[in-house]
């Protein structure tokens, strides 16, 4: 079953991308892109938003007694109606958020039929690809650390990999979405080895999953930065995507003991763990 439409726009859609971070999520938008009917991006406000909602009308706020579960569907569904409600143009919309992965079941509530993207990397190749953007700056620090100036590689990888850290979330959300009894017919893995090896095969598996008419993209001339965003959090090209998709080999920099601990992390590998038969690009 196809996404539920926009209901003061019929022919409009809304699909999802979650996952890993460093994983293709922006890559992934930056391509879809390029098709005229799509509007895609980097991660948005809206997950966060809708969080923020969803709390003041529960039992948080003294008044929410007279919040009915219909009134509250009705208004996270026209939340996310009325942030792209700006971008009439596009018939197709995909939000982006790590945080979609954990919440399969309200998404499922809002659009029945909903339709979810998580990207996923080898996790020692993320948080390497993360310490590398930290080394590409060593007269600034990041927001993500906190602005600490005082860490190492080692503490920076228990920060990402904590169960409320920028990796350690988005992958346990991810396996809760694997796992999870609406991942069946609503999640696709897509493999950022697969996306930079044979990007053609890989969004076509995409437009299938989503079932979605091709659209003939151009590989060699794909463009997208969040330059302002990524500056703001003190670590630049978090979100730059290369001209051209294609597989670039590199050393790891991360020290052999803490690569090889993340090494064997990437569930989706093993056949035995797709209890849900869920897709896997």
């Amino acid at each position: 079953m196809p996404a539920t439409p926009d209901a003061n726009n019929p022919q409009r859609k809304f699909h999802f991308i979650s996952g890993l971070p460093r994983s293709g999520t922006t890559l992934l938008a930056a391509i879809l892109n390029q098709n005229p009917h799509f509007r895609a991006g980097m991660t948005s406000p809206l997950a966060d938003i809708m969080g923020l909602v969803i709390a003041e009308a529960s039992s948080k706020n003294d008044f929410s007694f007279d919040v009915s579960d219909e009134q509250r569907v009705a208004m996270l569904r026209g939340l996310v109606e009325s942030f792209y409600s700006v971008n009439a143009d596009a018939s197709v919309v995909f939000d982006t958020s790590r945080l979609w992965c954990s919440r399969m079941q309200l998404l499922d509530t809002l659009f029945p039929g909903v339709k979810v993207v998580a990207c996923v990397r080898q996790l020692a190749w993320v948080l390497d690809s993360m310490e590398k953007l930290v080394r590409n700056q060593p007269v600034s620090v990041s927001k993500i650390f906190r602005f600490d100036t005082n860490t190492t590689v080692y503490s920076r990888v228990e920060a990402l990999t904590d169960p409320r850290g920028m990796v350690g979330f988005a992958y346990q959300a991810t396996k809760d979405a694997f796992y999870g009894e609406y991942a069946k017919d609503h999640l696709l893995l897509l493999t950022y080895e697969s996306l930079v090896a044979d990007p053609s095969r890989a969004v076509r598996a995409v437009y299938e999953f989503l079932g979605e008419p091709w659209f003939e993209h151009d590989f060699d001339h794909v463009q997208y930065n969040a330059n302002e965003f990524d500056a703001r959090v003190g670590m630049p090209g978090l979100h730059s995507v290369r001209a051209k998709v294609e597989r670039i080999e590199r050393q790891p920099i991360l020290p052999r003991e803490v690569f090889g601990r993340f090494a064997n992390e990437a569930f989706w590998t093993d056949p035995k763990n797709n209890v849900n038969q869920v897709p896997i690009v």
